[in-house]
């Protein structure tokens, strides 16, 4: 949960693009995208690479030498624009809707809404994303996450529940699942997935401190209704 927020809690607040002014506007509304080269290939791994490593800069400086007409492009410049936190990130996100990568452009643009904290902004794109691509557990993940904020709890036990399904090899929607159970005191339930999933100590407290912040935040949210008149 905390990796989600924090990879993007330095983004600034971008308006919507106008679409018309982007120099990517003639590749939006494409169905199918087109393969890259084997060359583009090599430059697009060895970018992937390095922004697992970490390197974002030299990422975004490996794509630079790519030509944006390509959707594969586009996103991965649309990522790492996001974790720099860059407001490029946005448009170029926008620039994949219409296109054979409309679910990733959703996925982006709901993960900018929840580093803004507009969670029902990235409720739409996220619910319009695993429209579009519904065995996508990052996706899934992510759109638990913004029920969880919004404390719907049974809504975000699905998603969870869907992700780790999808990807059993993938801890991070187990770890918002116990972050769900410990919010829930159902500690029992909680333990069971820690050991399932072989979680660390680290990722058991990093759902601790984040159940914590939910009750903190149902907390406010009732103190300010009890104090509406």
């Amino acid at each position: 949960m905390k990796l989600l927020i924090a990879a993007c809690s330095v983004l600034l607040m971008s308006g919507c693009a106008n679409m018309g002014q982007t120099p990517w506007a003639g590749f939006a509304g494409a169905s199918s995208c087109s393969k890259p080269s084997s060359d583009q290939e090599l430059s697009l791994n060895l970018a992937d690479d390095l922004a697992n490593e970490g390197k974002l800069h030299a990422s975004l400086a490996n794509l630079q030498n790519l030509a944006d007409n390509l959707p594969q492009v586009r996103l991965r410049k649309a990522k790492v624009y996001r974790l720099l936190g860059r407001t490029e990130a946005e448009p170029m996100y926008r620039s994949l809707l219409g296109t054979c990568m409309a679910a990733e452009g959703e996925h982006g643009l709901g993960q900018l809404a929840v580093a803004r904290g507009d969670n029902g902004q990235a409720l739409e794109h996220l619910q319009r994303a695993a429209k579009l691509s519904p065995t996508d557990e990052k996706i899934r993940n992510d759109l638990g996450v913004v029920y969880l904020n919004q404390l719907r709890m049974e809504d975000a036990r699905f998603e969870f529940l869907t992700a780790m399904e999808l990807n059993q090899s993938s801890s991070l929607a187990a770890v918002n699942m116990v972050t769900l159970l410990i919010y829930q005191n159902n500690w029992k339930q909680a333990s069971r997935f820690v050991s399932r999933f072989n979680l660390s100590p680290e990722q058991f407290n990093q759902a601790q401190a984040r159940a914590e912040q939910l009750r903190g935040s149902a907390t406010a949210a009732k103190g300010q209704v009890a104090t509406v008149k």
